[in-house]
């Protein structure tokens, strides 16, 4: 069976709008840890749209400066951002100080041991390759990486921008030697990357956050949102859950992690761990959003950091 994955560089629009939507989160969460923030970024040939929802004590965050530190100046700036919803803060807050989940909807985590991250390999392979293009050339680009039954290396494509096709292989080929087959470039060399070739919006990198496209995912996104929205935080936890899993059976290959929850609930309607394909119960955790918050640590302004490279295999304390 083949599996394939891919990774993105920082310098990609999507992933662009990632992590301004995440450092924008990290300026509040630093000046008030409880901050409700929702912020969506769209950046498109030289214009560059932010908007959300934000409830906060923090005093004004400077986003136009936010913006400029990661993608530069000369963007036109339009910046649309509210109060939270009355209705989704009654939700989070109905259970009182503020442990009701902010969203309903279905998370999964996952820990293999094909890595010593817990990852899969193809996507350890897609994201090695990536960061090791990205030192040399920190452009827009994109690696993707397809691993064979057996092992071996079945495909390799990187295309990155300002990388021409002569240097790239060779170095593609030393990061991923004895592939079946290279693809680099494609389309032969590029120059326009970023926001001058694409659009890009926050969330739409949400199997690149993940694990690649072998494991299936709740289908929420993750940037630019606080840890009240359990599509993110639940979303750490069930990682957190699946390795733990996976150290605590050390004959087992996989564990996969699924947590399902309701606006305003606190309690988790749904908390499997499916290991080696035997379902259970997960028991000893507390799964309420603010017992997530707290065990994981994610008040702090840690997030623009995983809006780049991915959220999982990291060292984070969802590990």
């Amino acid at each position: 069976m083949l599996k394939t994955a891919e990774c993105v560089s920082p310098r990609h629009p999507d992933k662009l709008c990632d992590r301004i939507s995440d450092a924008i989160l990290d300026e509040y969460l630093k000046q008030d840890p409880l901050s409700r923030v929702a912020v969506e970024t769209v950046g498109s040939h030289g214009r560059i749209f932010v908007t959300g929802e934000v409830t906060t004590r923090a005093k004004e965050i400077d986003i136009p400066k936010i913006v400029s530190d990661i993608v530069g100046d000369g963007y036109a700036l339009d910046i649309h951002i509210v109060a939270q919803s009355p209705e989704i803060a009654r939700g989070v807050d109905q259970a009182g100080e503020g442990t009701g989940a902010g969203d309903q909807g279905i998370m999964t985590g996952y820990a293999t041991r094909e890595t010593d991250t817990f990852m899969p390999k193809e996507y350890e392979l897609a994201r090695g390759l990536c960061q090791a293009v990205y030192e040399k050339y920190p452009y827009d680009g994109k690696t993707q990486v397809t691993v064979d039954a057996d092992g071996s290396i079945a495909s390799v494509v990187c295309s990155f921008q300002n990388a021409p096709t002569v240097d790239l292989r060779p170095l593609v080929e030393s990061v991923i030697p004895g592939a079946h087959a290279y693809h680099i470039n494609p389309t032969g060399d590029w120059s326009q990357g970023g926001f001058d070739a694409d659009a890009g919006l926050t969330g739409r990198k949400i199997i690149v956050d993940n694990y690649g496209p072998e494991v299936a995912v709740g289908g929420g996104a993750f940037s630019g949102k606080d840890p009240s929205k359990v599509d993110r935080s639940a979303a750490y936890m069930a990682r957190r859950v699946a390795v733990d899993y996976l150290e605590k059976y050390p004959d087992a290959q996989a564990v996969l992690v699924k947590l399902a929850y309701a606006i305003g609930h606190p309690e988790a309607l749904m908390a499997v761990a499916i290991v080696d394909g035997v379902p259970e119960d997960v028991e000893g955790y507390d799964l309420t959003p603010n017992g997530i918050r707290s065990f994981l640590q994610l008040d702090a302004p840690v997030y623009a950091d995983t809006a780049q490279w991915g959220h999982f295999g990291r060292g984070f304390t969802w590990k």
